[in-house]
């Protein structure tokens, strides 16, 4: 799907993915949307934070919990642009976040489609409804470039 035709909230994470890229982290970028308006934004920062936590997704669920003063965000959406590992699927459910939309799918560190399938487990107290595949194209490549140039 050519870039043009993305919803504005994924083309933006594609922007923040490019920005990680370029801070030297891997290339990741989220934005979580509340009524059709950006409420928070992130990329990737776990080498520049030294947290190993500082996922995207975590950091920009971090900031809508604190800008809405909430920590449940379920009238919210998340827009990522790689698969959500099993922490961030973790911290996705406990946000109650209402619907996920991520751009490329990771087989190696998934946990939506792949992997731990963390919202398929009997146990998961929340799951939001899934939407994959929007800007995959673009997000896989500027993952391939980030990781071809440290090889």
């Amino acid at each position: 799907m050519p870039a043009w035709t993305l919803p504005q909230p994924m083309q933006r994470a594609l922007e923040l993915a490019e920005a990680s890229a370029a801070a030297g982290e891997v290339p990741i970028g989220a934005v979580v949307t509340r009524h059709g308006e950006v409420i928070a934004e992130a990329h990737n920062a776990p080498r520049q934070t030294h947290d190993p936590t500082a996922h995207a997704e975590i950091l920009a669920i971090r900031r809508a919990a604190e800008a809405l003063g909430d920590e449940r965000l379920t009238d919210c959406e998340l827009w990522v642009t790689l698969e959500p590992c099993a922490m961030c699927a973790g911290a996705i459910v406990h946000a109650r976040i209402a619907k996920l939309y991520y751009a490329a799918s990771d087989p190696k560190g998934g946990a939506v489609e792949h992997g731990a399938r963390v919202f398929d487990q009997p146990q998961c107290l929340h799951r939001p409804e899934v939407y994959s595949g929007m800007g995959e194209g673009r997000a896989a490549e500027m993952l391939r470039d980030f990781f071809r140039k440290r090889r």
